[in-house]
């Protein structure tokens, strides 16, 4: 189907700066585990511009060529720009993680996870945890800092507010990556305690603009549309948009942004056909992540509620849809859709996935106490190094 215009307000942004590299629309695909391999920044990007960024890997696993790690920075040969995000909790571990990817041109940008709220990794001191300890925090930032520029490739930062509300570490921590030499920072409007729960706090993301004047800030949460863009950048100010949630089973978000940064009301709006091709080719294009059709067919089954959501497609078809087995199967369930059904409207969009409830984060024994790390705080945390992760 055609983009059709929309009664948006217009607004050209300008390119976003990540130290040598440009990017053209101002956007960036936030890591997301299990969900932003190979096979869906390729359908991203096919849709628009921006900055698309694998799924977070631990520095530690990077640093001892895990198979699984290897395989969550390679990227095809067509991305323009290899961004890789990583997590770690140690400076040491972190530079060498660093070290690596410049030495062996594996990636042009990098970005470090402050974002997680995942209990696993919070209640070792990881993650939102960790701008708490604004020792071990610039410590961090400032190593990879420092190894990334021998290569000259940008490094940026991703957080979240803080750990709940009497406890917020961003503004603090903005100050301490921009006098680190970050290219950027992104803020997620919401604490870890708050998970995905409720409204993301825009007015937060704009203190964070107002403080930080000298280097691109980046805005995340709630973006479901790219009205929701136009609307963060102008009541935040901010430099650019980073995408989540809000593209899950809607790899064309990317060209409504697209659209909307440059000025344009053109909106992708797909019929059910068109979404079903979608779900097909993006089913192929996991058989080629992982050469192995079980596993990409096992993979897709958690798209097909986003791909689907508001679309008329019946319980039992919805069911199996979410237990196929093989490629050959998706194509005869796929091909029982409706070929004429339309765009639902606004039943299509919206958040997808799991928000969560607030709940109190957990951190480790004491963590609280002071701002700067122990020795025995330091040991314990260093367990926070998990392979999977949110942010």
């Amino acid at each position: 189907m055609a983009d059709i215009p929309t009664s948006t307000t217009r607004l050209e942004l300008p390119p976003l700066k990540l130290g040598n590299i440009t990017v053209d629309t101002p956007v960036v695909l936030a890591p997301m585990a299990g969900i932003t391999n190979t096979a869906f920044r390729r359908l991203c990007r096919e849709h628009g511009g921006g900055v698309f960024v694998s799924e977070m890997v631990t520095s530690r696993a990077l640093v001892e060529r895990t198979p699984e790690s290897m395989r969550i920075i390679s990227h095809d040969d067509d991305e323009k720009v290899r961004s890789v995000q990583l997590y770690t909790t140690d400076p040491v571990t972190v530079g060498r993680a660093v070290r690596m990817l410049v030495e062996e041109d594996r990636a042009d940008h990098i970005d470090l996870n402050f974002g997680c709220p995942v209990a696993k990794v919070t209640r070792k001191g990881g993650g939102a945890a960790l701008p708490w300890k604004t020792d071990l925090f610039a410590s961090i930032v400032n190593t990879a800092v420092r190894e990334a520029s021998k290569g000259n490739i940008p490094l940026t930062i991703k957080m979240r507010k803080g750990i709940d509300d009497d406890h917020l570490t961003y503004l603090e921590a903005g100050r301490i990556a921009r006098d680190a030499g970050v290219a950027a920072v992104a803020l997620h409007g919401r604490t870890a305690s708050e998970f995905y729960s409720g409204k993301a706090d825009w007015d937060a993301i704009a203190r964070l603009r107002e403080a930080l004047p000298d280097i691109p800030v980046l805005g995340n949460g709630d973006i479901w549309s790219a009205e929701d863009a136009i609307a963060m950048v102008r009541k935040t100010g901010v430099d650019g948009v980073v995408v989540g949630r809000g593209c899950q089973g809607r790899p064309w978000l990317f060209g409504d942004l697209m659209a909307a940064f440059e000025g344009s009301d053109k909106r992708h709006r797909p019929g059910l056909k068109e979404v079903s091709d979608a779900v097909y080719r993006h089913a192929e294009l996991l058989i080629d992540t992982f050469d192995d059709e079980n596993k990409a067919l096992r993979d897709i089954r958690k798209h097909m509620a986003w791909y689907f959501k508001g679309y008329v497609v019946g319980g039992e078809l919805r069911a199996k849809l979410a237990t196929v087995p093989t490629l050959e199967v998706l194509r005869e369930l796929l091909d029982q859709l409706d070929p004429d059904a339309p765009y639902p409207g606004v039943d299509a969009e919206g958040p997808r996935g799991r928000a969560g409830t607030p709940k109190r984060t957990a951190l480790p024994e004491g963590w609280l106490n002071e701002r700067c790390v122990s020795a025995a705080q330091q040991l314990e945390i260093a367990a926070a190094e998990v392979d999977n992760s949110g942010g």
